[in-house]
């Protein structure tokens, strides 16, 4: 009788050696897809360098147009300027935050005649860095809260 305890211990544990085993398997291998993340993405337009050459002072706005493509978005205010912006984010991790490494704006400026009067290439050295897309919209004064709202709400009436 001694010896089937024994044999069904042995058993028993080899089993739950082998679940651990096996947990710890599973659980390094997910671990591992955001370990070996590889974070950086570039966005917008990637500037050809081969293409920029073609561009000379006293290029026609359509040659450009044929050259580099569509810009990212125009002046509106002022002289005539096409802008092409893009930027190199990195993420350590695949659900960290998303920093910016590099940012650049391929400037375009146009004379009345509607030809290339000079490029310029901006990058973040050159400017501020700032948020295209902002999902937050900005108030004067204080932030509102739900508390300030609901009292004013009820003092109205």
């Amino acid at each position: 009788m001694q010896r089937s305890i024994t044999y069904i211990d042995k058993r028993t544990k080899r089993t739950g050696h082998l679940v651990k085993l096996l947990a710890s398997a599973a659980l390094l291998i997910s671990l591992g897809g955001c370990l070996s993340y590889d974070g950086d993405v570039p966005r917008g337009y990637q500037i050809d360098d081969q293409a920029l050459e073609k561009i000379k002072a006293g290029t026609s706005a359509e040659q450009v147009l044929s050259i580099m493509g569509t810009p990212s978005t125009t002046s509106t205010i002022g002289g005539s300027a096409w802008y092409y912006i893009s930027q190199q984010t990195n993420r350590q991790l695949a659900f960290s935050r998303q920093e910016v490494t590099d940012q650049r704006v391929l400037a375009i400026y146009f004379t009345k005649a509607n030809k290339v009067e000079r490029v310029a290439n901006y990058g973040m050295q050159d400017g501020k860095l700032f948020d295209f897309v902002s999902r937050t919209t900005p108030t004067a004064g204080s932030e509102p809260s739900f508390v300030r709202n609901a009292m004013q709400g009820l003092l109205k009436f």
